[in-house]
């Protein structure tokens, strides 16, 4: 209980009543920054890779383990590490994601067989995967409501910044420094933000004060005194959501299932794994069907710019809508056009037009419930399950992609791209239904915290 004459504050209030100002900005960019270097691994193994196996003389099965290596670490580094960052704070679950993936991307340049490669690429997928649940949520807690759609989508828009800056980096600097060189730049330019990051990146307020001691009380106040411009009296009590909640085990995966959050978290889950495999199965195979359909191998390739151009196009107005409607109305609009899309492409044939016009649709109706589905996660669960609630949901849709990516090429061979496409559909509705069991009271929540 509140003791007589003590004032008590919710800690997201504090952040919401008070302007952006450059402090929190900072926290923003710097996020921001170390997103992009997911995007920039992703896409500059893709323009590695054959280098690799030619030193090596490898075949296809052995470079596809060494892509598929960090994909696997990329969706265990999110439940895990995502986990951490609600135990140990988001700034330490950072640094640590930082430390893996700049280390082990140095011992790359180094590794004298496949196997090495093998190995250090699922590490650095680990602390590539490992990083994003902390920057989201980090974010979102430094975000007034009305902008937190906003931060976060910017954040989220470094994973294509990055790979459209992988791409050309590797792509300008590989005839030059060859695949070692890369390697040494991918490990040198995490551990240079991890070292500005030890200073310049604060601590999560609220978790500070979920942690519930006199030091990490004093903590708060004095962070948020610093990122609001607001001094905060030591006679005033501060909270977070999960204060009033005792049924929730803290910083837990329990916690996820605990009464209150049980539907949400499965509905969540079964979201983000269904429209992952829908995604993976676009982008990694719209290409070969294509091609299949008769482009020539350039042209082809044009869809995947298309579908990624776009994604960043609509990333613009919805970051603005967010805040302004219910993420479960949204979801339920996108994957209804993106239902529409896939049954549209199987019906286009070769009508070139047409096709791109939806490709660049799909970036919208396919892909585009990320940026929705992690603002949905900041709105239904409180500070002290929010890193692990991102962890979980992002690493079970890497499984997703993984699936996406092994699916496409049998529904190529067996239905024709025409089937292919239709079957985009599938994933898309299963998680349009599971989209329903999330309330409106629940998609709409944004707890204070």
């Amino acid at each position: 209980m509140t003791e007589k004459g003590e004032r008590t504050h919710l800690v997201q209030d504090l952040i919401d009543q008070s302007p952006m100002n450059a402090r929190r900005g900072l926290v923003v960019v710097l996020c921001f920054v170390i997103a992009l270097l997911d995007g920039f691994d992703t896409q500059s193994i893709a323009f590695i890779g054959p280098a690799i196996a030619a030193d090596f003389a490898m075949g296809t099965a052995e470079l596809t383990w060494v892509i598929t290596a960090s994909t696997i670490g990329m969706a265990l580094g999110a439940m895990t590490l995502g986990s951490l960052g609600d135990k140990i704070g988001r700034k330490k679950a950072i640094l640590i994601a930082l430390s893996l993936f700049g280390v082990f991307s140095l011992c790359g340049a180094f590794a004298p067989n496949p196997t090495a490669i093998i190995v250090l690429r699922f590490f650095i997928g680990l602390g590539m995967g490992g990083a994003t649940p902390s920057l989201l949520a980090l974010v979102a807690e430094y975000s007034p409501r009305r902008r937190r759609g906003t931060f976060m989508t910017l954040v989220l828009l470094g994973l294509p910044g990055g790979a459209l800056m992988g791409g050309l980096i590797a792509a300008a600097w590989l005839p030059v420094v060859g695949w070692r060189g890369i390697f040494l730049i991918g490990g040198v330019l995490p551990l240079v933000l991890m070292a500005i990051s030890v200073f310049a990146m604060p601590e999560s307020p609220g978790y500070l004060v979920g942690r519930n001691t006199p030091e990490s009380h004093a903590k708060a106040r004095q962070l948020l005194g610093v990122m609001t411009g607001r001094a905060v009296d030591d006679d005033v009590r501060l909270r977070t959501e999960l204060s009033a909640d005792p049924a929730v085990e803290r910083s837990s995966v329990r916690g996820l299932f605990s009464p209150r959050y049980r539907t949400v978290t499965i509905a969540v889950w079964a979201v983000y794994l269904a429209n992952w495999i829908a995604w993976f199965l676009l982008l990694q195979w719209m290409p070969s069907a294509l091609h299949m359909l008769g482009l020539p191998t350039s042209s082809a390739a044009l869809g995947t710019v298309t579908v990624n151009g776009a994604f960043i196009l609509f990333a613009i107005p919805l970051s603005v809508i967010l805040p302004k409607v219910n993420p479960r109305t949204l979801l339920l609009i996108m994957f209804g056009i993106g239902i529409a899309v896939a049954i549209g492409l199987g019906l286009a044939g070769t009508q070139w037009t047409w096709v791109f016009i939806l490709l660049a649709l799909a970036g919208f109706g396919v892909g585009g419930q990320q940026l929705v589905l992690n603002y949905l996660i900041a709105n239904a669960y409180p500070t002290s399950l929010r890193s692990t609630a991102t962890g979980w949901a992002i690493g079970v849709g890497r499984l997703g992609s993984i699936v996406g990516s092994a699916l496409g090429g049998w529904l190529l061979a067996t239905f024709q791209p025409a089937g292919y496409f239709v079957a985009l559909a599938i994933p898309l509705a299963i998680a349009a239904l599971a989209t329903l069991l999330v309330s409106k009271r629940q998609a709409g929540l944004a707890h204070a915290a």
